[in-house]
């Protein structure tokens, strides 16, 4: 009888940091733990980091030679080369053809620290070359489940280092080098570095973190051993006008401590200037807040359509219908709204309740007081005995005015100039739905009643609108978007306040109808 077949040895498959055989017993000499003792078992090595190239390279050779996920061992062994050693030789292997989805996967899942990421993209690859070219639209799959995390973990550490990196000037013999300090979750150095060249392409600037450096002189971008902190200096001249830009353009009314810390982790504060100005910043949000709303109605003058006005007032209008027609074909003062906003609510409702201007659900939707703030106004009125269907409800400027932002349309405030543009137009509406009880929700509103920039924090409750020949009871709060942007430790207070205010306008609404 034939004895045995002798063991094959298995074949080594070459990666970025070398090449090692797997003896007879299974081991892999420079690893402490037994690898499985397969016949035909390969040991891929590869550089410390994200070695795409690397993995690129093994995936060539593996699957040219049709060996499965389950008979590779893959591991990250230090080269004496350093972080960035000599790129390994070029493989003579055809490129593995990808659906473009799994091509992109790829390389965001290489950075990753998960010590398993190669073996999980073999095995991904190896399931789509065997027929399944839809697998990464199956998101409940276990492996399409887990390699998604670890892309959106790396896409999360490259927009805080994007974000979160400051350079300090370091001064040279004859120029000068910007210098920065980042410590990222995972490998992201190399997929990070490119968004640097395009930002400061003209400046010469190193970046260190405790696995390796990037450099740029201008022309080119290199990879070197690892920095340390105490290599950047504590700070330059540039960061004084740094902090007092962040500190000018603070809004105090959007802080949101709870946001900040999951956008902005304190781990990253250490590195960035204007994190010291932020303590302060946030001790003052609450005073800084009140200061606002008492600046808010002081709006620039830059518009005063004495012709629009005169117009207007020749076109004088018999009902209600003809008014909201004469808005209808009228042109924005803005350009860009899609529609004008018409008041709602019947003839004759014993409250009127007048806002700022539409917003950019109430252009879409062509109603008022559709969008978030008039959510939580309707919320409210409903808590105070207000019956929404039974008041009116408008806007003292009726077209939507905004800056767009990439596909947001970002709400401006109008200016006094545009408020007077649609004032005549407010008093005829009020004049034809004759309500007991007009509520200015707003400074805007406030202005646009009775001509004065008046703080809400000091008119807030009843108040006679001198402007209207005192023709309607008048009452003062605020505006509900005021409420959305204030932080969350302040919601439930401010809230509190507004709705307070509706239940007495809901009293004084019932005493003057009688």
């Amino acid at each position: 009888m034939a004895g045995p077949e002798p063991r094959r040895t298995p074949s080594p498959v070459r990666g970025r940091a070398g090449v090692r055989d797997i003896g007879a017993s299974g081991a892999l000499a420079p690893l402490t733990l037994p690898l499985p003792e397969r016949e035909g078992t390969r040991a891929v090595s590869l550089r410390p980091g994200a070695d795409l190239d690397g993995f690129r390279a093994a995936v060539r050779g593996l699957v040219a030679e049709g060996v499965p996920p389950e008979r590779v061992v893959w591991s990250s062994a230090e080269e004496p080369a350093g972080l960035f050693g000599a790129a390994p030789p070029a493989s003579s292997e055809a490129p593995v053809a990808l659906p473009r989805a799994a091509a992109a996967l790829v390389p965001m899942v290489v950075p990753h620290r998960d010590p398993e990421r190669y073996a999980l993209l073999y095995a991904l690859i190896w399931r789509l070359r065997a027929g399944e070219r839809d697998l990464l639209e199956v998101a409940s799959d276990p492996l399409v489940h887990r390699l998604n995390l670890m892309r959106k973990a790396i896409a999360r550490d490259l927009h805080k280092m994007h974000a979160f990196l400051r350079f300090r000037r370091v001064p040279e013999a004859g120029t000068e080098r910007f210098v920065a300090w980042f410590e990222p979750e995972h490998h992201i150095l190399e997929a990070a570095a490119p968004f640097f060249v395009d930002r400061f392409r003209s400046l010469a600037w190193t970046i260190l973190t405790p696995e390796g450096s990037a450099h740029w002189d201008g022309d080119t971008l290199r990879f070197g051993p690892p920095g340390r902190r105490e290599d950047v200096p504590p700070g330059d001249g540039f960061e004084a006008g740094w902090r007092d830009y962040y500190e000018s353009t603070f809004n105090p009314a959007r802080t949101n401590l709870r946001a900040m810390r999951a956008e902005m982790p304190k781990k990253y504060w250490h590195n960035m200037p204007e994190t010291a100005a932020i303590p302060a910043l946030i001790r003052q949000a609450s005073s800084r807040t009140t200061a606002m709303i008492e600046r808010e109605p002081q709006m620039p003058t830059k518009r005063q359509p004495a012709r629009a006005l005169a117009a207007m007032a020749d076109q004088d209008p018999a009902s209600l219908e003809e008014l909201n027609g004469i808005i209808r074909r009228s042109e924005p003062l803005v350009p860009g709204a899609t529609q004008a906003v018409l008041g709602e609510g019947p003839v004759g409702a014993a409250i009127a309740f007048v806002g700022e201007q539409p917003g950019d659900q109430e252009d879409r939707q062509g109603r008022p007081f559709v969008g978030p703030a008039g959510q939580l106004l309707s919320r409210a009125m409903a808590e105070a005995g207000i019956d929404r269907s039974a008041a009116y409800l408008t806007n003292a400027v009726k077209h939507f005015k905004f800056e767009e932002r990439g596909k947001r349309r970002i709400h401006q405030k109008p200016t006094a100039g545009e408020v007077s543009h649609y004032r005549w137009w407010l008093d005829r509406e009020l004049d034809f739905v004759a309500p007991k009880l007009v509520v200015a929700l707003g400074a805007t509103a406030v202005l646009a009643l009775t001509g004065k920039a008046i703080p809400i924090t000091r008119a807030r409750g009843p108040f006679r609108f001198e402007r209207l020949d005192n023709r309607f009871q008048g009452f003062i709060t605020v505006h509900p978007s005021y409420l959305l942007r204030l932080p969350d430790e302040a919601k439930a207070e401010a809230y509190a306040a507004f709705l307070d205010d509706l239940r007495r306008v809901e009293a004084l609404g019932r005493e003057l109808a009688g």
